[in-house]
């Protein structure tokens, strides 16, 4: 079991290793990245926006009984501020987004291998890595933290909302709570880390599609293993970040 999780590691780490050696040389496939930009962020977007509305919503009702407790309801806007800006909107964004695009990428990519595209656009004498895995890994790279920032704002307003359907407040002063409390080591590394994530999403669901074998089973597979192993990922990327920023005194 063990050796079988260190050689995935390994395998997956040497396939990123061949994303930035090959990744940045020409030829540059950029109109297929803007294609996948277009298809990975923009068409993400309703579904992240939702979710973030939820979240927004759902920990402003949640919070208010026991903020009321001690009379501190006047911290709802900077408690729930901080937790979706900080944690909350890059996590459950991060998550969403490796279980649309990363099953996406996997599914697509392990049929193409399993119906022999990637093997004729090799004898085409196209690169299939520049052409399928680069411009999908700069995709999630990119699109990721937009997404994020997006869902964010839409996380905010629900909260606006929230406070609202049990009590009266102002949107401007409701902004000014949080804005007074966020601080740089609130925003940049909340958006930092989310690149990272958007990498990671991209470089597993391409290796577990690109080398996808058995036919439609291994498609499935590597649909299903591209969302698991990269919702682990992004944990352990979560883990790491909260210890650089917590010896950098960020936190």
């Amino acid at each position: 079991m063990n050796s079988t999780i260190l050689a995935e590691t390994g395998a997956i780490t040497s396939f990123a290793f061949r994303f930035f050696r090959h990744g940045f040389r020409p030829r540059y496939e950029v109109q297929e990245l803007l294609y996948q930009c277009y298809v990975i962020g923009y068409q993400s977007l309703p579904l992240v926006g939702v979710t973030g509305f939820i979240m927004g919503i759902v920990l402003t009702l949640q919070s208010r009984p026991t903020m009321a407790q001690f009379g501190a309801e006047s911290w709802i806007p900077t408690m729930v501020g901080l937790t979706i800006v900080r944690e909350m909107g890059p996590i459950i964004t991060a998550l969403i987004f490796a279980g649309k695009i990363g099953s996406s990428i996997g599914a697509e990519l392990g049929s193409m291998r399993v119906t022999e595209q990637i093997d004729a656009m090799e004898v085409a004498g196209t690169n299939p890595f520049k052409y399928l895995v680069v411009t999908r890994v700069l995709a999630t790279t990119l699109m990721l933290p937009v997404l994020t920032l997006l869902a964010d704002a839409i996380a905010l307003y629900a909260a606006y909302v929230g406070i609202n359907l049990k009590g009266v407040t102002t949107l401007a002063l409701f902004t000014n709570n949080i804005i007074s409390t966020l601080n740089f080591g609130d925003v940049v590394p909340a958006v930092i880390k989310t690149f990272f994530f958007g990498f990671a999403i991209g470089i597993i669901g391409c290796y577990k599609g690109y080398y996808a074998n058995k036919g439609t089973e291994g498609v499935g597979r590597a649909a299903n293993s591209a969302v698991v192993v990269s919702s682990l990922v992004i944990f352990l990327l979560d883990l790491l970040a909260v210890q650089i920023t917590s010896v950098l005194g960020l936190n």
